[in-house]
């Protein structure tokens, strides 16, 4: 499985004027020239664009599978800066992957949508074993501690296994990074220049400990 950042085909800035100056033609073309790619390469890619449907905007996360089939995830939670250009999704959906091995669950989650574990959680309780998390996060890098702290609760406290994928730049406030479920960074990078890992999860090492041990008697799940 091969996993992009946020906006890796349309493009993504913090300033979304840059919407007017997709040419939506060429991005649906891009799309349909992706897919057969990936499927003549037998390829699983998850990566980010923005997508125009019925006039709307969604900053989305979309997953191409060799057969030909499309899973679409549309953020839920935009960025104050997003809110008056797109729209927001409006369901944290399971996306189930076939392997070789068998069937794996998947949630994704884009950028900014670290700061909200609420979500995380709903999509651990929903069968999820990895997160994927496609980021553009870029600008203050004095930030990318807490970013990166963000990132390492998220799979501790769920137990899950996150590979989370940040754009290529300058000024990164967010490692690309592999967590276990454990909350150990097995990879990380912050580099001007694509950089790619490969690496095998097992998935025995994620659990419903710590979820379990919620007590919804008090604070709601």
């Amino acid at each position: 499985m091969t996993v992009l950042s946020e906006g890796a085909l349309s493009g993504y800035a913090e300033d979304p004027s840059f919407l007017y100056e997709i040419d939506t033609t060429l991005l649906t073309e891009s799309l349909g020239m992706l897919q057969a790619e990936v499927m003549q390469r037998r390829l699983h890619l998850i990566f980010g664009s923005c997508l125009q449907e019925n006039r709307n905007w969604y900053n989305t996360g979309i997953y191409y599978r060799p057969q030909g089939e499309t899973f679409v995830y549309r953020k839920v939670n935009l960025a104050t800066s997003e809110r008056e250009h797109f729209s927001a999704g409006a369901q944290l959906p399971i996306l189930e992957v076939l392997f070789q091995c068998g069937a794996v669950k998947l949630g994704i989650q884009l950028c900014r949508e670290i700061r909200f574990p609420k979500q995380w959680q709903y999509l651990a309780r929903a069968g999820a074993e990895i997160f994927v998390h496609l980021n553009n996060a870029i600008g203050d890098e004095t930030q990318a501690l807490v970013w990166r702290s963000h990132l390492t609760s998220r799979a501790a406290e769920n137990q899950r296994f996150i590979v989370s994928a940040n754009n290529a730049h300058p000024e990164q406030k967010c490692p690309s990074m592999i967590i276990t479920p454990g909350g150990q960074v097995i990879w990380e990078v912050l580099s001007v220049k694509p950089d790619m890992m490969r690496c095998t999860l097992d998935l025995k090492e994620v659990s419903n400990w710590y979820l379990n041990q919620s007590r919804d008697d008090i604070v709601g799940g």
